[in-house]
């Protein structure tokens, strides 16, 4: 079968691959056709970047090259890959991550926890989720990196998210040499380091957190926390469905524009850090603050967070959280039949009329009434349905869908 040459036409100049690997890429590049049902395309530029890096691997290795079988190397590390791959294809999407998350997360749960905590099993595999939310992200720079692919690239089909984790499997992997001869696998430095960063509290916390041990606001006002808790959480989500980590993407680009277009500089700064879920500690060494200072930081962010959320870009926001009107404000049907039992005539009117969405402008003459005082009624709507449902997903009150 007469296989297409590599053509790099349409694709970044970095990605070609040397004539001396073409026979790697040609073995690939037939299995890939084979065992899948990617495009042509697809599986030609995979079996480049496969082929690329099993070259690179046997040119600086000084062990391959003294071996004096090196072709015998190339075909190993290329069936290797490939199988990898493969395996990660045919477990599908969402599967894939799972069995992903899931060996990971085997080689790191004796690590994750300092030495002198006596952490369970959930409480473990808090952190675990909390430390490979960053470690996700590392990789992916580190597959962009190595395979010469732009800032811009993401994995758009099946083929392409199994090759990046196999990938991050690899790269979590990899043994790291350590004085006295010794090696560790990457991800096992990345936990421990990760571990020792911890601060005392954590474990206490993270147990509470994981028996659902909640305690409510002072004043009526714990909605806050939960609420921006549920941000920060969507936020820090690593799923890949392209509709979902597109809409992220522009709910986290607009927040940085809200605050930097408001002089919260600091804000966005302290906002990029908690995205990728460093520790408290690590937060205040980068930013030069106090814990008092990061404080202060942390609720001024939240002051602007909720200002965004329910305000500036509220409809961006609860359709990114599947709380838009369309979803009855994310409430259940018992949560929503309070909730309109207590709204007043204007609010029910304001309600009915979003619903229509019509521009604020036209909304304000038909109550009549400014644009900024709809806005802040508004606003109060919204905190009231808020309220509701975050104080069913903490406990205060049943939560049942009828």
């Amino acid at each position: 079968m007469n296989l297409p040459k590599p053509d790099h036409s349409d694709d970044h100049p970095s990605r070609g691959i040397c004539l001396v690997v073409e026979a790697t890429y040609q073995l690939l590049y037939r299995e890939l056709k084979a065992a899948t049902s990617a495009s042509e395309r697809d599986c030609r530029l995979v079996a480049e970047r496969l082929a690329a890096e099993v070259d690179r691997i046997c040119q600086e290795s000084k062990r391959i090259q003294a071996s004096g079988e090196v072709r015998t190397w190339e075909i190993a590390l290329a069936r290797h890959r490939l199988k990898q791959c493969l395996g990660y294809y045919r477990l599908g999407s969402k599967q894939g991550r799972v069995e992903l998350h899931s060996t990971l997360s085997a080689v790191i749960y004796r690590y994750i926890a300092p030495p002198q905590s006596r952490l369970g099993y959930q409480a473990r595999c808090a952190l675990i989720d909390d430390f490979l939310q960053s470690f996700y992200i590392e990789a992916f720079n580190a597959f962009r990196r190595e395979t010469g692919l732009g800032p811009e690239y993401s994995p758009r089909t099946l083929l392409e998210l199994a090759e990046y984790m196999a990938f991050v499997e690899r790269y979590g992997k990899r043994r790291i040499p350590l004085p006295g001869r010794r090696s560790q696998q990457l991800i096992i430095l990345r936990a421990q380091t990760f571990s020792q960063q911890q601060p005392p509290e954590t474990a206490i916390d993270i147990e509470q957190a994981t028996e659902a041990s909640r305690t409510d606001g002072a004043e009526g006002s714990n909605w806050l926390p939960s609420s921006a808790a549920q941000v920060r959480e969507q936020m820090t989500s690593i799923e890949p469905d392209s509709s979902e980590d597109s809409l992220r993407d522009k709910v986290v680009e607009e927040l940085l524009a809200y605050l930097e277009k408001r002089g919260q500089t600091d804000c966005a700064d302290y906002f990029a850090l908690r995205l990728k879920d460093l520790p408290t500690a690590e937060i205040e060494e980068i930013l030069g603050l106090t814990p008092r200072q990061r404080d202060y930081l942390q609720q001024r962010f939240k002051y602007h967070l909720i200002r965004f959320a329910l305000s500036h870009r509220w409809e961006l926001v609860h359709q990114w959280l599947e709380a838009d009107l369309e979803r009855n404000l994310g409430l259940t049907s018992r949560q929503w039949q309070e909730f309109t039992a207590v709204l007043g005539e204007d609010q029910t009117q304001i309600l009915d009329l979003k619903r229509e969405k019509l521009a604020d402008d036209v909304i304000a003459r038909k109550l009549g009434c400014t644009v900024n005082q709809l806005q802040k009624k508004w606003f109060h709507l919204l905190e009231q349905a808020w309220e509701i449902r975050n104080n069913a997903s903490s406990g205060t009150e049943a939560a049942v869908d009828e």
